[in-house]
């Protein structure tokens, strides 16, 4: 056993290392878009999507440091990810609209000027909306329009879309009326 606790010092040290680093980073990136939320009163279902996002980024980022760590060569490395990283952007390539989906909602977290009781009007000449922001998820938001119809609108279009806002807080205002 003494033999085994001394021939693996230097990877043990560094693995230990390593993942305290990077949970370090984990609570340092969580705190950023914990403020960053708060801030843009963003609601925490969204903060909550963002914290999955950097688990996802960091556990990625300890694999590949935890195999270099442990002496897996770089060019087999590289070819690994490589060869992941191919399988997944033909997967992407071929369902791209929830690539374009989930990117969208990332740039909405950081830079949406709208937010969960907002009611907006999306300026489409085919199909104009205009309804209550219900929820913002990965993939969509979650409108409803006066009639009570559930819209489920993607993330990518709304980006692509003028929108304009019609009332602020229809929550907080439904809920003074009510008093």
């Amino acid at each position: 056993m003494k033999i085994l606790e001394l021939t693996y010092t230097y990877q043990l040290f560094y693995t230990i290392l390593t993942l305290i680093v990077l949970l370090v980073i984990n609570i340092i990136l969580k705190k950023t878009a914990k403020r960053i939320g708060d801030k843009g009163e963003i609601h925490i279902t969204r903060i909550r999507l963002m914290f999955r996002y950097i688990n996802i980024l960091i556990v990625f980022i300890a694999i590949f440091l935890l195999a270099i760590v442990w002496g897996m060569d770089l060019g087999d490395l590289a070819l690994i990810f490589s060869s992941v990283f191919a399988v997944i952007g033909v997967a992407l390539f071929a369902i791209w609209s929830i690539l374009s989906n989930i990117t969208s909602g990332i740039i909405m977290f950081f830079n949406f000027p709208y937010k969960i009781g907002d009611k907006i009007k999306i300026h489409d000449k085919d199909m104009p909306i205009e309804a209550l922001i219900e929820d913002i998820k990965a993939f969509h938001l979650h409108l409803r329009t006066d009639d009570g119809e559930l819209i489920t609108y993607p993330n990518n279009l709304i980006l692509q879309k003028a929108v304009s806002l019609v009332q602020k807080d229809v929550f907080l205002d439904e809920g003074k009326n009510a008093l």
